[in-house]
């Protein structure tokens, strides 16, 4: 699947960056990639980004899985197909430029991009524009992937980020918006209200401290732990309640 795959169409890699699942730290693809000449670069499970462009093109091929589990159900492996190309005619950042046209030198032909040979196009950021919504509007709205402000269906990573569309009703800033839910949407509100006990959690070569949030969950008391850091960010008013724990988790 490597050589059919990867290595007649792209040509042997310089440096691959993958996780430490089994299929990648076994001898086997160890020394095939000695063998062809291609340096490992293995990424840890607290510290995924090898560099921040690697992180970045997995959130992005990971958004385009959840769109493509959601628009086509249990087929949409199917479309795996498509959504490779689509990743490969868009316009990437990094190299200014969509992948098919830095490789082959001119742009790829589509229904949605009739390129024609010298044909000047806009498809990079001269396009974009801040993004801006008047009242009577229909927005998404995006669905935190863990607990706080909106909790949305079950987790997990090609779960729905955003959910809608709902009605733009007033403009509080320029990008503040009050929207108008349904009355069932009220169920998946939730906020905390205190932060009970603390824990640093101690790995190898760093520590990550951590506190027990109790939310105001509809189902009655619902306690979880948070990133300190991160939680901290968003809720500060909580720490000038906290009291400090001795509690650590090995």
């Amino acid at each position: 699947m490597y050589l059919k795959e990867v290595i007649t169409r792209h040509r042997i890699p310089v440096l691959i960056i993958c996780d430490r699942d089994p299929r990648f730290a076994s001898n086997l693809w160890r020394s095939l990639q000695k063998a062809l000449g291609t340096s490992l670069d293995m990424s840890t499970a607290y510290h995924p980004q090898t560099d921040r462009q690697s992180e970045r093109t997995i959130q992005t091929l990971e958004d385009m899985l959840r769109a493509c589990v959601i628009d086509f159900g249990n087929g949409w492996v199917k479309h795996l197909p498509l959504v490779e190309f689509s990743y490969n005619n868009s316009y990437h950042a990094s190299i200014k430029d969509a992948p098919f046209e830095a490789l082959y030198g001119r742009k790829c032909r589509s229904p949605v991009c009739w390129a024609k040979v010298g044909e000047v196009q806009l498809t990079g950021p001269e396009i974009s524009k801040p993004m801006e919504f008047e009242v009577r509007d229909k927005v998404m709205l995006k669905v935190l992937p863990w607990k706080g402000v909106v909790c949305f269906g079950k987790r997990g990573k090609l779960n729905p980020r955003y959910v809608g569309p709902f009605k733009v009703i007033k403009r509080v800033r320029d990008v503040a918006y009050k929207l108008e839910l349904p009355e069932e949407l009220s169920k998946f509100v939730e906020e905390p209200i205190e932060i009970t006990d603390r824990e640093v959690k101690r790995l190898k070569r760093s520590r990550i401290l951590l506190v027990k949030v109790r939310w105001n969950s509809k189902r009655g008391p619902e306690f979880t732990w948070e990133r300190e850091d991160q939680f901290r960010k968003k809720y500060p008013h909580l720490f000038s309640k906290t009291r400090p724990s001795s509690s650590a988790a090995s």
